[in-house]
Protein backbone atom coordinates (compact mmCIF):
# COMPACT_ATOMS: atom_id res chain seq x y z
CA UNK A 1 0.00 0.00 0.00
CA UNK A 2 1.17 3.53 -0.73
CA UNK A 3 1.58 6.00 2.11
CA UNK A 4 2.01 8.93 -0.32
CA UNK A 5 0.55 9.45 -3.79
CA UNK A 6 1.37 12.62 -5.71
CA UNK A 7 -1.10 12.97 -8.58
CA UNK A 8 -0.45 15.42 -11.43
CA UNK A 9 0.96 18.15 -9.18
CA UNK A 10 1.93 21.46 -10.75
CA UNK A 11 3.40 24.47 -8.92
CA UNK A 12 4.49 27.81 -10.35
CA UNK A 13 6.14 30.77 -8.63
CA UNK A 14 5.68 33.98 -10.62
CA UNK A 15 7.24 33.08 -13.99
CA UNK A 16 9.12 30.03 -12.66
CA UNK A 17 7.60 26.57 -13.15
CA UNK A 18 8.80 24.54 -10.13
CA UNK A 19 6.83 21.32 -10.75
CA UNK A 20 5.16 20.32 -14.00
CA UNK A 21 2.46 17.65 -13.72
CA UNK A 22 4.49 15.46 -11.33
CA UNK A 23 3.10 12.09 -10.25
CA UNK A 24 4.76 9.54 -7.99
CA UNK A 25 3.89 6.94 -5.38
CA UNK A 26 5.77 5.98 -2.22
CA UNK A 27 5.07 2.59 -0.69
CA UNK A 28 4.88 2.10 3.05
CA UNK A 29 8.06 0.96 4.73
CA UNK A 30 10.58 1.95 2.06
CA UNK A 31 13.45 4.40 1.89
CA UNK A 32 12.73 6.62 -1.10
CA UNK A 33 15.37 8.82 -2.67
CA UNK A 34 14.19 12.15 -4.12
CA UNK A 35 17.01 13.19 -6.42
CA UNK A 36 17.84 15.99 -8.81
CA UNK A 37 20.23 18.88 -9.44
CA UNK A 38 19.84 22.21 -7.65
CA UNK A 39 16.67 23.98 -8.76
CA UNK A 40 15.03 20.80 -10.05
CA UNK A 41 11.91 21.16 -7.90
CA UNK A 42 12.72 18.80 -5.01
CA UNK A 43 12.35 21.39 -2.26
CA UNK A 44 9.02 22.57 -3.67
CA UNK A 45 7.70 19.00 -3.62
CA UNK A 46 8.91 18.54 -0.04
CA UNK A 47 7.16 21.75 1.01
CA UNK A 48 3.95 20.52 -0.58
CA UNK A 49 4.22 17.19 1.27
CA UNK A 50 4.69 19.14 4.50
CA UNK A 51 1.77 21.45 3.63
CA UNK A 52 4.04 24.48 3.91
CA UNK A 53 2.71 25.40 0.48
CA UNK A 54 -0.05 24.03 -1.73
CA UNK A 55 0.04 22.90 -5.36
CA UNK A 56 -1.59 25.04 -8.03
CA UNK A 57 -3.21 21.89 -9.36
CA UNK A 58 -3.12 18.18 -8.63
CA UNK A 59 -3.62 16.14 -5.46
CA UNK A 60 -1.51 14.61 -2.69
CA UNK A 61 -2.92 11.57 -0.87
CA UNK A 62 -1.71 10.41 2.54
CA UNK A 63 -2.75 6.85 3.36
CA UNK A 64 -5.30 7.02 0.56
CA UNK A 65 -6.96 10.29 1.60
CA UNK A 66 -6.26 13.91 0.64
CA UNK A 67 -3.46 15.12 2.91
CA UNK A 68 -4.64 17.45 5.66
CA UNK A 69 -3.37 19.35 8.69
CA UNK A 70 -4.16 16.47 11.03
CA UNK A 71 -1.58 14.35 9.19
CA UNK A 72 1.27 16.65 10.27
CA UNK A 73 1.64 14.83 13.61
CA UNK A 74 2.42 11.64 11.66
CA UNK A 75 5.20 13.34 9.68
CA UNK A 76 8.75 14.18 10.71
CA UNK A 77 10.64 16.81 8.70
CA UNK A 78 14.35 17.63 8.77
CA UNK A 79 14.89 20.67 6.51
CA UNK A 80 18.17 21.41 4.77
CA UNK A 81 18.30 24.81 6.45
CA UNK A 82 18.42 23.97 10.15
CA UNK A 83 16.04 25.81 12.45
CA UNK A 84 17.47 25.63 15.96
CA UNK A 85 17.34 28.50 18.45
CA UNK A 86 21.02 29.20 19.13
CA UNK A 87 20.62 30.82 22.56
CA UNK A 88 18.49 28.05 24.08
CA UNK A 89 19.95 25.16 26.02
CA UNK A 90 20.00 21.86 24.17
CA UNK A 91 17.71 20.00 26.56
CA UNK A 92 15.30 22.92 26.83
CA UNK A 93 15.01 23.20 23.05
CA UNK A 94 14.67 19.45 22.54
CA UNK A 95 11.84 19.36 25.10
CA UNK A 96 10.13 22.34 23.45
CA UNK A 97 10.26 20.81 19.95
CA UNK A 98 9.13 17.39 21.20
CA UNK A 99 6.10 18.88 22.92
CA UNK A 100 5.24 20.85 19.76
CA UNK A 101 4.83 17.41 18.14
CA UNK A 102 2.15 16.53 20.69
CA UNK A 103 4.18 14.67 23.31
CA UNK A 104 3.47 15.28 26.99
CA UNK A 105 6.32 16.64 29.11
CA UNK A 106 6.90 13.20 30.63
CA UNK A 107 6.80 11.41 27.25
CA UNK A 108 9.18 13.95 25.76
CA UNK A 109 11.64 13.58 28.64
CA UNK A 110 11.62 9.78 28.50
CA UNK A 111 12.07 9.59 24.74
CA UNK A 112 14.74 12.29 24.62
CA UNK A 113 16.65 10.55 27.41
CA UNK A 114 16.61 7.36 25.31
CA UNK A 115 17.97 9.17 22.24
CA UNK A 116 20.56 11.22 24.11
CA UNK A 117 21.92 8.03 25.69
CA UNK A 118 21.85 6.21 22.38
CA UNK A 119 23.83 8.99 20.70
CA UNK A 120 26.09 9.36 23.77
CA UNK A 121 25.32 13.06 24.12
CA UNK A 122 23.95 13.24 27.69
CA UNK A 123 26.51 15.92 28.59
CA UNK A 124 25.03 18.28 25.96
CA UNK A 125 21.76 18.76 27.85
CA UNK A 126 22.70 21.98 29.61
CA UNK A 127 24.90 23.44 26.86
CA UNK A 128 23.65 26.22 24.63
CA UNK A 129 22.94 25.23 21.05
CA UNK A 130 25.41 27.84 19.78
CA UNK A 131 28.21 25.96 21.56
CA UNK A 132 27.67 22.91 19.35
CA UNK A 133 29.42 22.27 16.05
CA UNK A 134 27.39 22.06 12.84
CA UNK A 135 27.55 18.26 12.99
CA UNK A 136 26.41 18.20 16.63
CA UNK A 137 23.50 20.49 15.81
CA UNK A 138 22.61 18.14 12.97
CA UNK A 139 22.45 15.20 15.38
CA UNK A 140 20.26 17.21 17.76
CA UNK A 141 17.86 18.16 14.99
CA UNK A 142 17.70 14.55 13.81
CA UNK A 143 16.64 13.50 17.31
CA UNK A 144 13.93 16.16 17.48
CA UNK A 145 12.70 15.07 14.04
CA UNK A 146 12.16 11.42 15.01
CA UNK A 147 11.31 11.72 18.72
CA UNK A 148 7.52 11.64 18.13
CA UNK A 149 7.87 8.38 16.12
CA UNK A 150 6.41 9.59 12.82
CA UNK A 151 4.97 7.20 10.24
CA UNK A 152 6.52 9.26 7.44
CA UNK A 153 9.94 10.88 7.68
CA UNK A 154 11.17 13.56 5.25
CA UNK A 155 14.90 14.34 5.35
CA UNK A 156 16.48 17.06 3.23
CA UNK A 157 20.29 16.53 3.01
CA UNK A 158 20.41 14.61 6.33
CA UNK A 159 24.16 13.92 6.11
CA UNK A 160 25.23 17.54 5.57
CA UNK A 161 27.90 18.60 8.04
CA UNK A 162 28.44 15.11 9.46
CA UNK A 163 31.79 13.36 9.63
CA UNK A 164 32.02 9.74 8.36
CA UNK A 165 31.40 8.26 11.82
CA UNK A 166 28.24 10.27 12.45
CA UNK A 167 27.09 9.80 8.85
CA UNK A 168 27.23 6.06 9.47
CA UNK A 169 25.41 6.52 12.81
CA UNK A 170 22.51 8.37 11.18
CA UNK A 171 22.44 5.90 8.30
CA UNK A 172 22.13 2.97 10.69
CA UNK A 173 19.37 4.72 12.63
CA UNK A 174 17.44 5.28 9.40
CA UNK A 175 17.70 1.60 8.53
CA UNK A 176 16.50 0.72 12.04
CA UNK A 177 13.53 3.07 11.67
CA UNK A 178 12.73 1.41 8.36
CA UNK A 179 12.72 -1.99 10.10
CA UNK A 180 10.20 -0.57 12.55
CA UNK A 181 7.89 0.40 9.67
CA UNK A 182 8.73 4.07 9.15
CA UNK A 183 8.58 5.29 5.55
CA UNK A 184 11.49 7.59 4.75
CA UNK A 185 12.02 10.04 1.92
CA UNK A 186 15.54 11.41 1.51
CA UNK A 187 16.51 14.33 -0.69
CA UNK A 188 20.27 14.34 -1.14
CA UNK A 189 23.17 14.83 -3.54
CA UNK A 190 25.12 12.08 -1.77
CA UNK A 191 24.76 9.26 -4.30
CA UNK A 192 26.81 6.85 -2.18
CA UNK A 193 24.21 7.11 0.59
CA UNK A 194 21.43 6.65 -1.95
CA UNK A 195 23.00 3.36 -3.10
CA UNK A 196 23.42 2.16 0.48
CA UNK A 197 19.96 2.81 1.91
CA UNK A 198 17.37 3.63 -0.78
CA UNK A 199 14.90 1.06 -2.11
CA UNK A 200 13.21 3.35 -4.63
CA UNK A 201 14.23 6.60 -6.29
CA UNK A 202 12.70 9.45 -8.24
CA UNK A 203 14.90 11.73 -10.32
CA UNK A 204 13.57 15.21 -11.11
CA UNK A 205 15.10 17.74 -13.49
CA UNK A 206 13.73 21.17 -14.40
CA UNK A 207 10.31 20.48 -12.86
CA UNK A 208 9.86 17.13 -14.66
CA UNK A 209 10.14 13.57 -13.41
CA UNK A 210 12.68 11.84 -15.65
CA UNK A 211 13.26 8.53 -13.84
CA UNK A 212 11.48 6.55 -11.13
CA UNK A 213 11.54 3.01 -9.83
CA UNK A 214 13.28 0.34 -7.81
CA UNK A 215 16.97 1.18 -7.43
CA UNK A 216 18.24 -2.33 -8.16
CA UNK A 217 16.04 -2.63 -11.24
CA UNK A 218 17.19 0.79 -12.52
CA UNK A 219 20.84 -0.22 -12.20
CA UNK A 220 20.08 -3.39 -14.16
CA UNK A 221 18.26 -1.36 -16.80
CA UNK A 222 21.25 0.91 -17.41
CA UNK A 223 24.00 -1.70 -17.31
CA UNK A 224 26.27 -1.74 -20.36
CA UNK A 225 27.65 -5.30 -20.54
CA UNK A 226 30.81 -4.42 -18.61
CA UNK A 227 32.72 -6.97 -16.54
CA UNK A 228 35.64 -6.85 -14.13
CA UNK A 229 38.02 -9.78 -13.76
CA UNK A 230 41.17 -10.69 -11.89
CA UNK A 231 43.55 -13.14 -13.51
CA UNK A 232 46.39 -15.04 -11.86
CA UNK A 233 49.05 -15.43 -14.53
CA UNK A 234 52.78 -14.96 -15.05
CA UNK A 235 52.05 -12.54 -17.89
CA UNK A 236 49.35 -10.09 -18.84
CA UNK A 237 47.03 -10.77 -21.75
CA UNK A 238 48.79 -9.21 -24.78
CA UNK A 239 45.62 -8.37 -26.74
CA UNK A 240 41.87 -8.93 -26.63
CA UNK A 241 39.67 -9.78 -29.64
CA UNK A 242 37.74 -6.88 -31.18
CA UNK A 243 34.47 -7.93 -29.53
CA UNK A 244 36.05 -7.17 -26.13
CA UNK A 245 36.98 -3.55 -25.38
CA UNK A 246 39.41 -3.09 -22.47
CA UNK A 247 38.38 -0.04 -20.40
CA UNK A 248 40.83 -0.38 -17.51
CA UNK A 249 43.80 -2.57 -16.63
CA UNK A 250 46.39 -2.88 -13.87
CA UNK A 251 48.89 -5.49 -12.70
CA UNK A 252 50.58 -6.43 -9.45
CA UNK A 253 53.03 -9.37 -9.28
CA UNK A 254 51.20 -12.24 -11.00
CA UNK A 255 47.73 -10.73 -10.66
CA UNK A 256 46.21 -8.79 -13.54
CA UNK A 257 43.00 -6.77 -13.25
CA UNK A 258 40.81 -5.84 -16.23
CA UNK A 259 37.55 -4.00 -16.82
CA UNK A 260 36.16 -5.11 -20.16
CA UNK A 261 33.11 -4.07 -22.19
CA UNK A 262 31.59 -6.87 -24.24
CA UNK A 263 30.56 -5.48 -27.62
CA UNK A 264 27.63 -6.65 -29.77
CA UNK A 265 28.29 -10.17 -30.99
CA UNK A 266 30.20 -11.14 -27.85
CA UNK A 267 29.10 -12.64 -24.56
CA UNK A 268 30.27 -12.92 -20.98
CA UNK A 269 30.84 -16.65 -21.44
CA UNK A 270 33.08 -16.01 -24.44
CA UNK A 271 35.07 -13.45 -22.46
CA UNK A 272 35.52 -15.88 -19.59
CA UNK A 273 36.60 -18.69 -21.92
CA UNK A 274 39.11 -16.39 -23.59
CA UNK A 275 40.82 -15.17 -20.40
CA UNK A 276 40.96 -18.70 -18.93
CA UNK A 277 43.46 -19.57 -21.65
CA UNK A 278 45.96 -17.23 -19.97
CA UNK A 279 45.69 -18.34 -16.33
CA UNK A 280 43.42 -18.88 -13.37
CA UNK A 281 40.47 -16.52 -13.03
CA UNK A 282 40.31 -15.35 -9.41
CA UNK A 283 37.28 -13.08 -9.80
CA UNK A 284 34.74 -12.34 -12.53
CA UNK A 285 31.91 -9.85 -11.92
CA UNK A 286 29.41 -7.81 -13.88
CA UNK A 287 29.92 -4.06 -13.34
CA UNK A 288 26.67 -2.18 -12.77
CA UNK A 289 26.56 1.59 -13.28
CA UNK A 290 26.74 3.72 -10.16
CA UNK A 291 23.80 5.90 -9.21
CA UNK A 292 26.13 8.85 -9.73
CA UNK A 293 26.73 7.81 -13.37
CA UNK A 294 23.01 7.27 -13.97
CA UNK A 295 22.18 10.64 -12.37
CA UNK A 296 24.62 12.54 -14.60
CA UNK A 297 23.60 10.69 -17.77
CA UNK A 298 19.87 11.10 -17.28
CA UNK A 299 20.03 14.76 -16.21
CA UNK A 300 22.24 15.63 -19.20
CA UNK A 301 19.95 13.73 -21.60
CA UNK A 302 16.79 15.34 -20.27
CA UNK A 303 18.37 18.81 -20.39
CA UNK A 304 19.25 18.31 -24.06
CA UNK A 305 15.73 17.05 -24.87
CA UNK A 306 14.08 19.96 -23.09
Amino acid sequence: MNIIEVQNVTKKYSNHLALDNISLAIQKGVVYGLLGPNGAGKTTLIRILNQITAPDSGTVLFNGNPISRKDIEKIGYLPEERGLYKKMKVGEEAMYLAQLKGLSKQEALERLKYWFIKFEIQNWWNKKVEELSKGMQQKLQFITTVVHRPDFLILDEPFSGLDPINTNLIRQELLELKKQGTTIIISTHNMASVEEICDEICLINKAHKILEGNLAEIKQRFKENVFSLTLNSERAIPAFPDKFSVMETSSSANQHYYVVKVQDGGSANQLLQFVMEYGNVLAFNEVLPSMNDIFIQQVNNSTIQQ
